[in-house]
């Protein structure tokens, strides 16, 4: 153990926090570096001087001992937590790099999660504003039944596997740098079968299709997603599932447009009835409702039927029915009709009749000049 001062070795007050810390082991750990000092015979015993001040205070039960006792504190010949001075250089920058590369000390397995699966579902207006609870069948990966997912034939298991030790990881030395990579043999898992098996050749998984039933809330609209927990595909080697994500696009409706919690539609009104006035039914989601149009109804007036909405998915109030008049005008006239028309055409004169019709004319007039 380097009998200098920790502090001094690194450059920094005794007072140094933990990230002010590690920015100068990793400045004096770069610098002193034996692949960066070739000609430099001393360059090892900085670093290792180096590495050993960083894995004492870093540690912060280490530090306290060390502030209250010094060396002596951390000295293992003496009794203390001990340094790590003879620490190797893949460990020391893996320690810097680690961070960078995603490597994780000590290893571990991996564990890779199934993917998630997408499903897209056409549902008609009415289903979508009410709800309802739809069956689907899903082509996906699912947990072999003939080994229970550990993809090791029966009555076998795996094994440790030899190349990382079980660790998921192996480093790399490359020159300057040590990086962390998957393991090659075990892709990540830290174990291998000898025996894989015959069904689902060692990946504990078997492509399928399953049905589920699908709770959809009223209220959902073109763009919405239902995701279903764990409903995914299986992941392998007895890995935890994805989930399953429901898409959902409501199909045009031949009468109603959605915008919102509102719908709307047109509603064809006869002649006579929108100049003398009268009551027509109108249809809503959940049944007929009776309208009230006024004498002198014109093109374009909405008419608004509240409550006849949708009650949106993520709460609030119900939206209304707003319905737009268009006056529509007879068709397959026989001559009798013509002459009426005619004559009725005849008895009106002046602008109280027609006034949208007047003052656009006047409009034309004054830009016509």
């Amino acid at each position: 153990m380097s009998k200098r001062d920790f502090y001094e070795i690194l450059g920094v007050a005794r007072n140094v926090s933990q990230a002010e810390l590690k920015k100068a082991y990793r400045k004096h750990a770069m610098k002193h570096h034996p692949d960066r000092n070739p000609d430099d015979a001393g360059a090892e015993e900085k670093f290792k001087e180096v590495k050993e001040a960083y894995d004492i205070l870093s540690d912060e039960q280490k530090r306290s001992a060390y502030d209250q006792f010094g060396h002596a504190g951390v000295d293992q010949s003496m009794g203390g937590g001990g340094g790590q001075g003879g620490a190797g250089f893949g460990d020391a920058f893996g320690d810097i790099f680690g961070d960078i590369f995603g490597g994780a000390r000590g290893g571990g397995q991996r564990v890779v999660r199934g993917d998630d699966l997408r499903y897209n579902l056409e549902m008609t207006l009415e289903d979508a504003v009410a709800g309802n609870t739809v069956k689907i069948r899903v082509p996906t990966y699912v947990g072999c039944k003939t080994c229970d997912g550990s993809g090791a034939k029966k009555g076998t298991s795996k094994k440790t596997c030899d190349t990382c030790g079980g660790h998921g990881q192996v480093r790399m030395q490359q020159g300057f740098f040590s990086i962390q990579q998957t393991c090659p043999k075990c892709h990540g898992s830290g174990e291998t079968i000898s025996d894989p098996c015959n069904t689902c050749h060692g990946q504990g998984r078997v492509k399928d299709h399953k049905t589920l039933s699908a709770n959809v809330p009223a209220g959902v609209d073109t763009g919405d997603r239902i995701r279903l927990s764990g409903e995914g595909e299986a992941g392998e080697n007895g890995a935890p599932p994805g989930d399953l994500y429901i898409h959902i696009n409501v199909k045009e409706h031949p009468i109603f447009v959605r915008e919102d919690a509102n719908l709307y539609c047109e509603l064809p009104i006869s002649f006579a009835t929108a100049a003398l006035g009268g009551e027509i039914e109108v249809p809503t989601l959940t049944g007929r409702v009776k309208l009230k149009i006024p004498a002198e109804t014109q093109t374009g007036k909405m008419f608004r039927v509240r409550g006849k909405g949708v009650k949106p998915v993520r709460g609030g109030a119900v939206g209304d029915l707003y319905c737009k008049a268009t006056i529509e005008t007879p068709v397959n006239l026989n001559g009798e009709q013509k002459e009426m028309l005619k004559s009725f055409e005849e008895s009106l004169s002046g602008k109280k009749h027609s006034p949208q019709s007047h003052s656009w004319l006047h409009k034309v007039k004054e830009f016509l000049g």
